[in-house]
C-alpha cells in the first residue's frame, strides 16, 4: 500500500514515534475550569426570533441523519432517505439534511433511494465503534462503503493504541483509512468520552488533522459520555488553531446526545464564537443525530405558526 504522505509543515513532527509524541505532549495543557465556564457562558446567549429561525433551518442543513442499530432494515434506511431529502412534507422550504449515515452495508441501500437528491451518503467503516480489528479488516470496510457509493466515511481510531501512547499507530491507520478513502471525505471519530482528559482529546485533534483529516467527530454516540459543549468547543479551537497555522480548513461533528433545538443551537453558538463563520456551514461543521430533527421540525413550525403540531406531526424514529 502507497501511503499518502503528511504535509510538509508536519514531515518533522512525524518522522518518528518520538518527535510525534513530544509534539502531541508539547501542546498547551486544557484549562478544564476555564474550558467548561467558557461553554457554560456561551450557552447562555439569548437568540432572538429571527435568529432562532435562521438557526433551526442552519442546524437542519447541518444533521447527519443516522441511524447505526443491528435491527437496520432496507425499508427504514429508505424511510430514513426520504425523510432526509423531505423533513417536512407539508412545507418544502424546510432543508434537507446534510447526509444520511448508516453502516456499509445500507450504503447501496441509501445511495439508491438519495439518487437526484444534494444529500451524502455517510458510512461508519473500521470496524465501528469499539475498532477492534485488524488494519486489513478495517481497510476493506472501508473500501466496500466507497465502493458502494459512500460520500463520506467515519472512522474510529484506536483508542487503546492511543491511551496505550502509541500515537504513531493510530496516525498509520489514519493515513491508511484516508488513502483507501480516495474521493470521500474522511470524518475521525475519538469517542471522547473515553480518552479521559480534555489534554487527550486536544493531542487526539491534531493528530488527526496531522494525518488528514477532513473532520475531527467527539463520538459514536454508543457510549456514555458523547458530545459535549465543552469537548466540542475544545475541538473547535483545534480546527481553529490548525488553520491559522497551515491554511487548511477541517470540520467538527458532534455526535451523540444532541436532542433539542436548544441544544442545536447552543453548539452553533459555540462555532460563530470559537472557530468564526467560516464553519457555519454543513460543509464544515456537522451534527450526528438521530431524534435531533424532530425537535428541530416542532420549533420551526412553532415559530411560523404560533403553535405546535400534535403528535403525529413528525415521524417517530
Amino acid at each position: 500500500m502507497t501511503m499518502p504522505t503528511t504535509a510538509p509543515a508536519f514531515a518533522d513532527v512525524t518522522a518518528s514515534d518520538s518527535t510525534l509524541r513530544r509534539f502531541l505532549h508539547g501542546l498547551p495543557g486544557v484549562d478544564a475550569v476555564g474550558l467548561e465556564g467558557r461553554a457554560a457562558s456561551l450557552g447562555t446567549r439569548s437568540i432572538k426570533t429571527t435568529a432562532k429561525a435562521y438557526a433551526i433551518d442552519l442546524a437542519i442543513s447541518m444533521i447527519d441523519l443516522t441511524t447505526l442499530e443491528g435491527a437496520d432494515t432496507p425499508g427504514k434506511v429508505r424511510a430514513l432517505a426520504a425523510k432526509a431529502v423531505n423533513p417536512d412534507p407539508t412545507d418544502r422550504t424546510t432543508p434537507t439534511t446534510a447526509a444520511v449515515c448508516v453502516y456499509p452495508d445500507m450504503v447501496t441501500t441509501a445511495k439508491e433511494a438519495l439518487k437526484g437528491s444534494q444529500v451524502k451518503v455517510a458510512s461508519v467503516a473500521t470496524a465501528f465503534p469499539a475498532g477492534r480489528a485488524a488494519l486489513p479488516v478495517k481497510i476493506a470496510d472501508v473500501r466496500d462503503a466507497v465502493a458502494a457509493g459512500a460520500d463520506e466515511i467515519d472512522m474510529v481510531i484506536d483508542r487503546g493504541a492511543f491511551l496505550a501512547g502509541d500515537y504513531m499507530k493510530v496516525y498509520e491507520e489514519i493515513l491508511a483509512v484516508k488513502e483507501a478513502s480516495g474521493s470521500a471525505r474522511l470524518k475521525v471519530i475519538f469517542e471522547t468520552g473515553e480518552l479521559s482528559t480534555y489534554d487527550n482529546i486536544r493531542r487526539a485533534s491534531w493528530l488527526g488533522m496531522i494525518a488528514g483529516a477532513d473532520f475531527i467527530k467527539t463520538s459514536t454516540g454508543k457510549v456514555a459520555v458523547n458530545a459535549t459543549p465543552a469537548n466540542t468547543l475544545l475541538m473547535l479551537q483545534a480546527v481553529r488553531d490548525f488553520k491559522e497555522q497551515t491554511g487548511v480548513q477541517v470540520g467538527v461533528k458532534p455526535a451523540g446526545g444532541i436532542r433539542t433545538s436548544k441544544d442545536a443551537i447552543k453548539f452553533l453558538v459555540l462555532v460563530n464564537e470559537t472557530a468564526g463563520e467560516d464553519w457555519l456551514d454543513s460543509h464544515w461543521f456537522r451534527f450526528g443525530a438521530s431524534s435531533l430533527l424532530n425537535d428541530l421540525l416542532m420549533q420551526r413550525q412553532k415559530l411560523a405558526t404560533g403553535r405546535y403540531s400534535g403528535p403525529d406531526y413528525v415521524t417517530v424514529d
